[in-house]
């Protein structure tokens, strides 16, 4: 017993010994030429391999650095620059007959540059698996079926950073840090699972896990895909999720699933924003959002439609749909945004972040909100057109009547400290030049029925002339400032001749009080006695 102890002892420290000097004898780098014919034939892209080591321990071969070139037609640096390359290859064949087989790949700290084309059409990584002719001339042959016959057990990029940019664009780079990949029983020709996971622009993470594959041998990005995608305090403003034109920005966490055929995707899933702000010159939201959504997208044309969009802010629930166009440098939208009897308290707080002002303390309480609105243009120039329409509400901490003093005089009516709306309505044409409310009509009972129209700059300033009706006067004025200090100022010759015409025709007078003494409040003045 004690014998065969000995010899099994002497046999492991012989093949321990023999593990130490096999590296000393087989040189790895003699592989390298075919290490880097196979990869550059996989690719499509020419592939440099630094150094190589052979370690039986670890049972591999591993480079110092690996370069991967980027598709000629957007740079001639390198689309995938590594610090190390890890090959798992099956030993025996390399040792006894220098075959390469490989089992596993492993990219450590790779910088991966993912470049758009000007016009939108294509990526710089579309073309890998094709024949790129920059390194068509050192690749070997490749399959009958247009991908190359290449598989391995494991493929893998640890510590990555993923930098996303667009040809031509004056947007800085998005850029992606801790990129981990995962993929399993790769091959070209057929579906693969992995999962992927990264620290986003601006602070946040992503994890995205399914099946990819087979990869499309005319444009990567086509490939088809099933997969489930979690965000996590993902910065609006800052990912690449979104088009930065659109001035959008806030802080979500999104969940999704996403399928495509490598012809149309399709993607449904929850976004839950806090802080969000939906124009440039907006404020953010005083409570979160949510948008529930399905969207079915053309990868060819870069163009899709919006078939659910529900957007929820507490009980209220405006429904989004229509169509885009991401082909481009902006992307074009054409959508239609209903929502109906939507609280008022409930939206209050969204209205920062559409860059709504109000007066100072002033808040809208109780009531409901109608809308109809398309909404059209390039993200970055957008025309939102339609109807809204309030009923039952009170701008709270804000009195009309004093602002409209004379006015309000003639009505004989205590208009208190809160201003109480009982309908508004309004075409509304919003654009970056600024806001039009064309045919406004709205009902204050302790005042009238005030009518008009006019204009918000892209400042707040407000320029808008008005008419009250009160008594069966019409009592014309003009609204100025700005929508956090509104000037509201009569127009003395209207005034002036909308009483007198009242007063020839015996309307105005309700025993309360004289039209004369309406006339003399606008200067101020104390009435004759």
């Amino acid at each position: 017993m004690k014998r065969t102890l000995k010899i099994l002892a002497v046999i492991v420290g012989v093949l321990i010994v023999i593990a130490i000097a096999i590296p000393f004898f087989v040189d790895a780098n003699t592989f390298r030429p075919k290490l880097e014919s196979e990869l550059t034939d996989a690719l499509g892209r020419q592939v440099k391999v630094g150094n190589l080591s052979l370690s039986l321990l670890s049972g591999g071969v591993s480079a110092d650095d690996i370069s991967i070139a980027d598709d000629p037609e957007f740079s001639k640096s390198a689309f995938v620059q590594a610090k190390s390359l890890k090959v798992g290859v099956e030993l025996i064949p390399l040792i006894f007959s220098k075959t390469l087989n490989v089992t596993e790949l492993t990219l450590n700290q790779p910088e991966i540059s993912l470049v758009k084309s000007e016009n939108g059409e294509k990526w710089n990584f579309s073309s890998l698996g094709g024949k790129n002719p920059s390194a068509a001339k050192s690749a070997a042959p490749t399959s009958s079926g247009g991908n190359p016959n290449l598989s391995v057990g494991k493929l893998n990029v640890k510590d990555g950073r993923l930098t996303v940019s667009g040809e031509g664009s004056t947007q800085k780079p998005h850029v992606y840090d801790k990129v981990n990949i995962e993929v399993k029983n790769f091959s070209f020709a057929s579906s693969f699972p992995f999962t992927m996971s990264a620290k986003l622009p601006g602070g946040g993470d992503m994890t995205l896990g399914g099946d990819a594959g087979p990869i499309d041998a005319n444009n990567a990005a086509l490939t088809p895909l099933n997969a489930k995608l979690s965000v996590r305090q993902l910065n609006l403003a800052e990912s690449a999720f979104l088009d930065p034109a659109a001035g959008i920005s806030g802080i979500a966490d999104y969940d999704a699933n996403v399928t495509s055929d490598g012809h149309e995707a399709k993607t449904n899933g929850t976004v839950k924003a806090t802080n969000l702000q939906v124009v440039q010159k907006g404020s953010p939201a005083g409570r979160p959002v949510q948008l529930t959504y399905a969207v079915v997208h053309n990868l060819a044309k870069e163009s899709g439609a919006i078939t659910q969009g529900d957007i929820t802010m507490g009980k209220a629930v405006a429904h989004l749909t229509g169509t885009y166009d991401a082909h481009g440098k902006v992307t074009s939208v054409n959508l239609k945004l209903n929502g109906q009897g939507m609280p008022v308290d409930d939206l209050e707080a969204m209205l920062p972040a559409l860059g709504v002002v109000l007066p100072p303390k002033a808040t809208l309480k109780g009531g409901d909100l109608n809308t109809n609105l398309a909404i059209s243009g390039p993200v970055d120039k957008l025309v939102t057109t339609g109807t809204i329409r309030m009923e039952n509400s009170t701008l709270a901490n804000f009195n009309l009547g004093s602002k409209l003093a004379a006015i309000s005089a003639l009505s004989g009516k205590n208009t208190g400290n809160d201003t109480t709306i009982q309908n508004l309505s309004s075409d509304v044409r919003v654009a970056p030049e600024g806001t039009q409310a064309n045919n406004i009509n709205v009902t204050v009972p302790s005042i009238g029925v005030l009518t008009g129209g006019g204009t918000v700059s892209p400042g707040n300033e407000l320029a808008f002339k008005m008419n009250a009706s009160v008594g069966g006067l019409g009592i014309p004025f003009t609204i100025q400032g700005t929508t956090a200090d509104p000037k509201f100022v009569p127009d003395m010759k209207g005034v002036a001749t909308g009483l007198l015409k009242g007063a020839l025709s015996g309307k105005g007078n309700t025993g309360q009080q004289s039209p004369l003494n309406g006339v003399v409040g606008l200067f101020k003045k104390k009435p004759p006695k």
